[in-house]
């Protein structure tokens, strides 16, 4: 019989196994997921509680360490493998931080957020640039027909087969509509790494706001409050190039031309056919997921906690 903490730990080190990715001490306290989700009781512990609970037996038998980290027992190649991926991802944020200096000019963008691998620091060397967009309501098809079609002159859009260091325009919200649609795990964890590489105001904070329900699968959720380091700050000159680009399209024709057109070409795609894609497109969200992993990873994670018998 196995205490809720002690599940708790086993389940998140095994969840995040399944990403090839071992944890610290303080990562399996911060991302802690909860094996059980109970709406009348967010389960709180401390970081001395999750030490106490690695010592125990039970633990032991499922788990090992190696310079600090955690992990599920033979898999400790890892840790050199995290080591690795973390020197990779850095040299790849450094590369899109110069992109983004750029993208920073395109109307009506408001928020770029780094997700997927690269935000874990877990980008393999041959990895994309995954990414949302947050574009100002009302002009979520203007926002993405710019950034996409500009990134693409900079070489630095992801298609066909030219994928390394490029960026992956898969999740477009708009300023009205900050929380995430697909409320699962994967999302969970996804957005509680993401960061910002560029943003005006303080809309990040405002996006953590309002995807608080990830508090339901990890309770340590907590707002960012310190200045991320990465960050490309905005400049009078990004800011005037920005105005005058509104100024020129800020127009309800322009957005309903670029909205039917688009439309069009998203309805001939045929990864939009494909029963087990996430493709959303209306004028708060545009969501191009024609492989989720989510559900992928899922179903690995739960097989992993079946061979442990949890």
């Amino acid at each position: 019989m196995h205490d809720d903490l002690t599940k708790n730990i086993l389940s998140t080190i095994c969840y995040y196994d399944v990403l090839d990715y071992p944890l610290t001490i303080f990562e399996i306290w911060k991302y802690l997921i909860l094996a059980e989700k109970r709406d009348d009781d967010i389960q709180k512990c401390s970081i001395g509680d999750i030490l106490v609970k690695l010592n125990d037996a039970g633990l032991k038998s499922f788990i090992e360490s190696k310079n600090g980290f955690y992990f599920i027992r033979g898999r400790d190649y890892l840790v050199d493998q995290r080591i690795s991926r973390g020197k990779i991802s850095a040299l790849k944020i450094k590369k899109m931080r110069r992109v983004i200096g750029f993208l920073k000019w395109v109307p009506f963008v408001r928020m770029i957020l780094i997700t997927g691998r690269l935000a874990m620091k877990n980008a393999s060397p041959k990895s994309d640039w995954d990414v949302l967009v947050v574009v100002k309501e009302g002009r979520i098809w203007t926002g993405r027909t710019f950034i996409t079609l500009w990134a693409h002159l900079l070489g630095k859009r992801r298609h066909h087969d030219k994928i390394r260091n490029r960026l992956c325009f898969n999740y477009f919200i708009t300023t009205g509509s900050l929380e995430i649609r697909n409320k699962d795990l994967f999302s969970a964890s996804e957005y509680f790494f993401c960061f910002p590489l560029f943003e005006v105001g303080n809309y990040f904070q405002k996006f953590q706001l309002r995807n608080i329900w990830i508090r339901k699968y990890k309770p340590n959720y907590y707002l960012t409050l310190t200045q991320n380091l990465f960050l490309e700050m905005d400049s009078y000159f990004s800011r005037l190039i920005r105005l005058v680009g509104e100024n020129l399209l800020d127009h309800d024709f322009v957005e309903k031309y670029l909205e039917k057109i688009e439309k069009e070409k998203i309805e001939r795609n045929p990864k939009t056919q494909n029963v087990e894609s996430l493709i959303n497109a209306d004028n708060r969200a545009l969501i191009f997921l024609p492989n989720p992993h989510g559900p992928k990873v899922f179903e690995k994670f739960k097989r992993k906690l079946i061979e442990f018998n949890f």
